[in-house]
């Protein structure tokens, strides 16, 4: 069965999604980039979940938990779960 991809939905001059994506290069987990710069309906989503700030990154995984603006030690952790064994 095909699992959801991870999404982080951020914005590409934003630091914290730089290190955020570095994290994930640096574990080798696969995720789906989400602008919200250039998707309104995206921006709109963050907004939502973030109770109208556009807070980035926010990050959705596959079994429906969030994670925003994670520090580095906090996205590796929650990553962990999502490597091929």
């Amino acid at each position: 069965m095909e699992t959801q991809p991870i999404k982080v939905y951020g914005i590409n001059w934003c630091g914290d999604c730089r290190r955020a994506k570095a994290v994930f290069a640096e574990m080798q987990v696969p995720y789906v980039w989400i602008d919200i710069d250039q998707n309104p309906q995206a921006a709109e989503f963050v907004q939502q979940v973030n109770r109208g700030l556009r807070r980035v990154p926010t990050i959705i995984f596959p079994d429906t938990t969030i994670l925003i603006e994670p520090d580095s030690e906090s996205l590796r952790a929650k990553l962990r779960n999502f490597q091929p064994k």
